[in-house]
């Protein structure tokens, strides 16, 4: 199976919050935030696997500012690490009042691990993962940091 770089599955995609998407007082519910991260995580997976993918794992989520009605909310995902069968993806969140004339602002980042699917619903193997510089080295090895502290607290659960 031929190995792909990070870059080729990476995704940006940005949402302008509205108040279907916030409580009576402005502020975005959480959970809109995590599916707009799950959303933008999946397509990372599924580019990279090229098949049905899902949501296995999401590590913790702290919010670092409130978003709101009216914000840009952009999610950048890309793959960290990638095992058998199994992909982290980081997903860095920033948040945007386009009204004024500052940058975006880090709003809270988040790794999901996705599983790739046969046509039987069973976990298939991807393509490794093209390491192209010391940054995404060292995200890989974090990732595999990860990645073996889950399996390893799931063994001891078992």
């Amino acid at each position: 199976m031929q190995s792909k770089p990070v870059k080729y599955s990476q995704v940006t995609m940005a949402n302008v919050m509205l108040p279907q998407h916030a409580n009576p007082s402005g502020n975005v519910h959480g959970g809109e935030i995590m599916k707009l991260i799950d959303s933008a995580a999946g397509v990372v997976a599924q580019r990279h696997s090229r098949s049905n993918v899902v949501t296995a794992r999401v590590d913790e989520l702290i919010f670092l500012r409130p978003i709101r009605i009216g914000n840009v909310v952009t999610c950048y995902g890309k793959l960290t690490f990638v095992g058998r069968s199994s992909m982290e993806v980081s997903v860095t969140v920033t948040v945007e009042d386009v009204s004024k004339d500052e940058p975006a602002k880090m709003a809270l980042t988040a790794y999901l691990t996705f599983v790739a699917l046969d046509a039987n619903g069973k976990p298939r193997e991807v393509p490794s993962l093209e390491i192209a510089d010391e940054e995404e080295r060292r995200l890989f090895e974090e990732g595999r940091q990860r990645y073996l502290a889950y399996k390893q607290s799931r063994n001891k659960g078992a």
